[in-house]
């Protein structure tokens, strides 16, 4: 398909619909949950201007985003029919799981459009022959627990230390992103500056509005960890999203939806996907320990969706399920296990794990496809609107 900008007119009426329909069932999920993370986990409407649609309970809202869906299926533009009715059907999900009526396996497929499943064994299995092999070519020896031990204790960065290294990497990625893929609409004394916190249920996250971003200094901390981090959150990864998505959507170019994020929805596999998968976009796998880590990132993500699984899906102990993790974990000490843990036995937030298990695949393997002469075009496309795995596919 051609890359069209702006969308057309009834897209982004749509779009304004569906962004104060959204907020409205945040409101009430708020209201009746005591959940203030909220559906609506970052609204980059700052000036207010996109007024919540009023819901007096989760049947009246489910009735408004059925005729959403409806009317998704005659949008001009197939990603755009695509992305939103998937984007209704979680938003339908998400209600009914709200109201205790949404089993675990059904929020894999109901939120994220997903395969009910944990990751494959065989392929963590050849990651970690991956791994054992090129730790060995690098000159590392033992079993595979031993030689990740040394090349973790090599490359190790004490807590003290990493918000300096993770400053001087989100340095030097912000030029690269701006010569390699799109460039970021500001100066750069818009950045992101780090901020150290401890006893958090993630290993970093992006606050974009207060332009932070959050390094739990629990887990064993690396120098090719900390790059990637300064990567996934900062540049080219969510910062970046969230910077572009409101420059087209200040330009007229982009739906007014575009200025939320929201927890278990259809496009959460792409906009970690894209957070993950950007160090390879920009070209900056430059070394062995690159290599290592892009590898324990994503047999992390997998062990992470085995834990989740024997937790919700089999019933396992939160006691029996920690220590499965610990038992396959080759990095990250204790710290990891902890806020791993933490992360899945929160009820709203237990299935999204597996967006970073199916986004950083999905999102790598649509970059791959796309010519050299295309790649502008794709990154506008994949920068420029939300996406499920779906529409993200709509890309030829």
């Amino acid at each position: 398909m051609a890359v069209k900008y702006p969308l057309s007119q009834t897209t982004l009426a749509y779009g304004e619909a569906m962004a104060r329909a959204l907020l409205g069932v945040d409101a009430l999920y708020r209201s009746e949950s005591g959940d203030q993370d909220g559906l609506v986990v970052l609204n980059m409407d700052t000036s207010g201007r996109l007024e919540a649609e009023a819901f007096s309970s989760y049947e009246e809202a489910g009735v408004r985003f059925s005729e959403l869906s409806d009317q998704a299926g005659r949008l001009p533009e197939t990603d755009r029919r695509v992305y939103y009715r998937e984007l209704c059907l979680s938003t339908l999900a998400f209600m009914t799981w709200q109201q205790n009526r949404l089993a675990f396996v059904d929020q894999l497929m109901g939120f994220l459009h997903v395969s009910a499943r944990p990751a494959d064994e065989g392929e963590l299995e050849h990651i970690q022959e991956e791994l054992h092999d090129l730790l060995g070519e690098m000159g590392y020896a033992g079993d595979l627990r031993t030689r990740c031990a040394a090349w973790e204790e090599r490359n190790r960065v004490p807590g003290k230390s990493a918000l300096d290294v993770l400053d001087e990497f989100l340095a030097t990625a912000w030029d690269r992103a701006n010569a390699t893929l799109l460039p970021v609409p500001t100066a750069q004394s818009d950045r992101m500056r780090a901020r150290g916190v401890s006893g958090v249920a993630y290993n970093a996250r992006c606050d974009y509005l207060a332009r932070t971003i959050e390094v739990n200094t629990d887990p064993v901390l690396t120098r090719p960890g900390l790059k990637h981090l300064a990567v996934r959150e900062g540049y080219a990864g969510h910062y970046v999203q969230f910077k572009l998505r409101e420059e087209y959507v200040a330009r007229g170019l982009a739906p007014a939806d575009n200025l939320l994020s929201l927890v278990n929805s259809a496009s959460s596999c792409v906009v970690e996907g894209i957070a993950d998968a950007a160090m390879e976009m920009m070209d900056w796998t430059r070394s062995d320990d690159d290599r290592v880590q892009a590898l324990l990132n994503r047999y992390r993500a997998g062990i992470g969706t085995g834990a989740a699984w024997r937790l919700h899906a089999l019933g396992w102990s939160v006691e029996r399920t920690g220590a499965w993790l610990r038992r396959e974990s080759l990095v990250g000490g204790e710290g990891w296990i902890q806020n791993r843990m933490a992360f899945m036995q929160a009820p709203a937030r237990s299935v999204l794990i597996w967006s970073h298990w199916w986004g950083e695949s999905v999102v790598r393997s649509a970059w791959r496809r796309v010519g050299a002469e295309r790649r502008r075009d794709f990154l506008e496309f994949l920068y420029g609107r939300m996406h499920s795995i779906r529409s993200l596919r709509e890309f030829s």
